[in-house]
């Protein structure tokens, strides 16, 4: 499908997907630790983690030769996916969360907690969907999109 969102769920839109993801911003890095954090099956958990790393998401790292055994660490395409990550948790803290968000992010130059927001790389406003308008771009096939204002 000629979409980026839909593109990017080929890689990460499976529910364990994103905790592996979130897991691993949060420095989880070996099996066993996954999968207990998780509560996955074994057979899910590998399926997930060939996944990230069949897509880049994440790199194996041995760490033991007998038995072999491996870290699962972030590379910067998954790195790249905390914003995504956090829009996901902030969204939850905000209309899943009754008591409260479980995660406080502090942001450690000014050790204030804080809220990651949407700006314009270009003026620095914030940025709301009623602020863009979506247009075709150069990666667009012809009849793939419709182009409205969001």
């Amino acid at each position: 499908m000629d979409c980026s969102v839909a593109q990017c769920l080929e890689v990460v839109g499976e529910w364990w997907s994103m905790l592996v993801v979130r897991d691993a911003f949060l420095g989880v890095t070996r099996f066993d630790d996954f999968q207990c954090r998780l509560g996955v099956s074994r057979n899910i958990l590998n399926e997930r983690l060939n996944t990230l790393v069949d897509a880049g998401v994440l790199v194996r790292v041995p760490y033991s030769e007998r038995p072999p055994r491996h870290d699962y660490r972030l590379t910067d395409k998954g790195r790249d996916l905390w914003p995504v990550l956090t829009a996901m948790r902030q969204w939850g803290d905000r209309h899943a969360a009754p008591s409260g968000p479980p995660l406080l992010v502090t942001h450690r130059s000014c050790g204030a907690v804080t809220e990651a927001v949407m700006v314009c790389s270009s003026c620095g406003e914030s940025l709301g969907a009623r602020d863009v308008v979506a247009a075709t771009g150069p990666g667009h096939m012809p009849g793939a999109l419709v182009s409205n204002p969001v």
